[in-house]
């Protein structure tokens, strides 16, 4: 039995996959981008050691910063655990739906043309728009140039349909936008307390290159005021409002990729909340 647990940040997967390892006797399976890079703790919201209850978790802090890793390189690593560990029941959980895809569904990746544009005389916003025209579902900031640029000359594959290789749970972690907001500035806060801003501190002091720490939300915006090109506090409320808009664009992403039951949660009560869910894998 494969379980995925996906949902914006700071709803309250990690947790859940805790609960229903312990219930099915499961090994975890990491399915956040950023939960594969060692060093990068704080900011990515990783589960502690001391959290895990002598679970076997797998794919996290299995890569070094400096190293790029991508969806193509966790599809592999992925399928090989599935492979592995086919007799046993499996949680995934993150926040990273393509990467969820890749692994469960016939997801191909397709090859860049050898004649690639460098689109230079495109702006941002047009450049968002025409990715938008070639898939409506892509989810790739306006402001991240060289991913839209990317994404523009890839060819196509011939409309090939997309299904799941893997029977799967869809278990979807939700609440209102206000709690999220709430809690996700909160978390925010939380990882101030924690030592994030020394993390991250430690990080850019090594010099630290990577395509993890340009684009991770809580280092890129602390990397700015190491700089001091904007303040601490700003840094953190940059953090918050980048942290809400990221949520907002994986409820978009799972609501267009994949058939996903959802359970609103119940903070004061969580058991609640991981019961419902049991029941309704037990029953289906």
């Amino acid at each position: 039995m494969i379980v995925a647990i996906v949902g914006p940040t700071g709803v309250g997967k990690t947790k859940l996959s805790i609960e229903l390892a312990k219930k099915y006797n499961a090994i975890i399976i990491n399915c956040d981008a950023m939960q594969v890079y060692k060093e990068m703790n704080i900011g990515t919201a990783k589960i502690k050691e001391s959290e895990k209850e002598g679970i076997p978790h797998f794919l996290f802090d299995i890569k070094n910063i400096e190293e790029n890793y991508t969806v193509y390189d966790y599809q592999k690593d992925v399928r090989k655990l599935l492979e592995e560990y086919k007799t046993k029941n499996i949680i995934m959980v993150g926040g990273t739906g393509l990467y969820l895809k890749a692994a469960l569904y016939n997801y191909v990746f397709q090859e860049e043309d050898n004649n690639t544009n460098t689109y230079d005389d495109l702006s941002n916003e047009e450049l968002y728009n025409l990715a938008l025209k070639k898939d409506k579902n892509m989810n790739i900031h306006k402001n991240n140039r060289k991913r839209l640029i990317r994404f523009l000359n890839k060819k196509e594959l011939n409309n090939q349909e997309c299904y799941p290789l893997y029977q799967a749970y869809y278990i979807g972690l939700t609440t209102d936008r206000e709690t999220l907001y709430e809690r996700i500035n909160k978390r925010v806060d939380d990882m101030f307390l924690e030592g994030l801003e020394d993390e991250a501190r430690d990080l850019f002091l090594k010099n630290k290159k990577s395509k993890a720490l340009d684009t991770a939300i809580g280092y890129k915006e602390l990397f700015k005021y190491f700089r001091d090109e904007i303040t601490l506090e700003e840094a953190k409320e940059l953090i918050k409002k980048n942290s809400r808009h990221y949520a907002k664009r994986q409820y978009t992403w799972f609501n267009n990729q994949m058939d996903i039951k959802w359970f609103k949660v119940n903070f004061d009560n969580f058991s609640e909340t991981a019961l419902e869910v049991i029941s309704y894998i037990n029953n289906n």
